[in-house]
């Protein structure tokens, strides 16, 4: 497969010149999704839009339902903006088009504050638009790079995650002081004002990309090899794939008929807290896992039929889903920080009396998200300039997947720390909002261990004529992550479940932290055996 040179492929190892627009266009952008994000949850439990609830634990916990809810359209929809970009419209136009909806979804966002079909409409489109893009950036950036300069990759990588956290920085910050100050419409639309510059940016370097076209409706790719290899029949043989794949298929089927027919006659064929969205995850799921299973029980069969190039490029896929789904548990902690911490510290006491805090800036519980970004751009130098040269030089080999497997089960303990001032602020006492950098911190250190390692190791293993695709992939484990969340949030809404949770002694914020530790060092333990046993991959593109 060719690709369209820009200027030429930087020759030398030499720092490839485009990527300058690639990083602008990423920074304007985080800011503009993580403006909008962060108040998401403190603008909905106040707005008109959930008046019809009582203020509470029941508004709190209708708005972390859309909050989730709107996390897992927004890492659905990479499957469809990498379906497009790798078999239609390449990279580069399909970044630029779902930008320009992402603009329109901000746009809806200032105008309807008070609407709430123009508000969700908002949501919706700013899910597609920024999900849309999400897993064609990186790999775009990725495609700058050929094996002179593949060196210069993994310095990219970490810029890359270094520059988005920098954007989420100031937006973390300023964004709940413009919703504090200056209302809804100006603190949802300086993010759309952002957003409109990043496309702009991104426009800017057309002349200079280089463009790795489509790959169209290739015989050979992905979806193909795994129909060819359950379809196929071996003499004297079964085929058991087959037979696990349609278990999925039907599986899934008989999920979303049963949620309609609950929706529709009003009879509880399936349970009343499952809504569409977790109905429909679930079924994704259920697909994934058992027609992934089924084709590989079958896939040597697929020899023959497809060069053996593909069929061991669907192993790898298949290899590397095994990956992503246990990390799905890292995001179900990690992006609870924009709205089960933000509650906890609406709980807290801003210490405003004391010198050292800074009242002039710090006024609202949900700015400490603003610690993430910032304790990122602080931990990845020091990680890649102290930390990793430190435990080679003790001899620790620090592989991709080790630290992977390590910053998930870092993140269970910012949930123990995080369930230990629950239990504090249970007992009455006045706890200060500054006792939560301790968890943002350890959260943190677990999300730089994982998120930005997993940027660069998606890519690396992911066979050339999938790199969108797969990535998408990585992105929907934040669609899993939030799937936990929501059907955490449907069980203890079932009396059986309170009253057992009742009977520990525990709130039920402080148990729901303490479960999600222990579902992060059970995921933790699970991905440390798998990893022992992965093989890595070489997949940059030969120059």
């Amino acid at each position: 497969m060719s690709t369209t040179p820009a200027s030429a492929s930087p020759a030398n190892g030499r720092m490839p010149r485009q990527i300058g627009y690639i990083i602008g266009n990423e920074a304007c952008e985080r800011f503009s999704f993580y403006g909008m994000r962060n108040i998401l949850v403190p603008f909905l439990i106040s707005s008109v839009l959930l008046a019809y609830l009582p203020a509470g634990s029941e508004r709190d916990a209708a708005a972390k339902d859309i909050f989730h809810m709107f996390v897992i359209g927004v890492y659905f929809f990479p499957l469809l903006g990498g379906w497009l970009a790798d078999r239609y419209f390449g990279k580069y136009h399909t970044i630029l088009w779902f930008s320009l909806i992402y603009c329109a979804g901000h746009a809806c966002l200032a105008l309807f504050e008070n609407n709430a079909t123009g508000f969700y409409t908002g949501l919706f489109l700013i899910a597609l638009g920024s999900g849309g893009i999400k897993p064609l950036v990186v790999s775009f950036c990725g495609d700058q790079f050929d094996q002179t300069n593949k060196s210069k990759a993994k310095v990219v990588f970490d810029a890359f995650y270094w520059i988005i956290n920098f954007g989420s920085f100031f937006a973390s910050l300023l964004a709940p002081l413009f919703l504090r100050h200056y209302g809804p419409a100006v603190a949802f639309g300086i993010p759309g004002v952002l957003m409109f510059i990043a496309t702009f940016i991104f426009w800017l370097g057309r002349r200079e990309y280089v463009n790795v076209p489509p790959s169209g409706r290739d015989p050979h790719a992905f979806l193909e090899v795994v129909k060819s290899a359950l379809r196929a029949q071996a003499p004297g043989q079964g085929r058991p794939g087959l037979l696990v794949a349609m278990t999925g298929m039907v599986s899934a089927a008989l999920m979303l008929v049963l949620w309609a027919l609950s929706a529709t006659v009003g009879v509880d064929f399936w349970p009343t807290d499952f809504n569409f969205v977790i109905t429909a995850c679930l079924a994704l799921g259920v697909i994934i896992a058992l027609g992934g299973w089924g084709a590989s029980l079958q896939l040597e069969r697929a020899r023959g039929a497809h060069p053996d190039a593909a069929v061991d490029g669907v192993r790898a896929v298949l290899r590397i889903l095994i990956v992503f789904a246990l990390v799905t548990p890292f995001w179900s902690l990690f992006d609870q920080k924009a709205s089960t911490w933000i509650i906890q510290g609406r709980e807290m006491v801003i210490p405003h009396e004391a010198g050292w805090w800074p009242s002039w800036l710090i006024q609202d519980a949900a700015q400490m998200q603003a610690l993430n970004p910032l304790l990122v751009m602080l931990l990845i130098p020091f990680n890649n300039i102290v930390l990793y040269p430190l435990l080679r030089r003790l001899g620790f080999v620090v592989t991709a997947l080790r630290r992977m497997g390590w910053g998930i089960a870092i993140s269970g303990v910012s949930w123990i720390a995080a369930g230990i001032l629950q239990l504090w602020i249970d007992s009455g006492s006045e706890v200060s909002l500054a006792w939560q950098s301790l968890p943002y911190l350890l959260l943190t250190f677990g999300e730089v261990l994982v998120s930005a390692t997993a940027l660069e190791f998606a890519y690396s293993q992911a066979p050339h004529a999938m790199k969108g695709v797969i990535m998408a992939f990585w992105y929907l484990t934040s669609t899993f992550g939030s799937l936990w969340v929501l059907l955490t949030n449907a069980g203890v809404r079932n009396e059986a479940v309170t009253a057992w949770i009742a009977s520990s002694g525990l709130s039920e914020n402080a148990f729901l932290m303490f479960f999600f530790a222990a579902f992060a060092f059970v995921a933790a333990l699970a991905f440390a055996l798998y990893a022992r046993r992965y093989p890595m991959q070489d997949n940059y593109r030969i120059a």
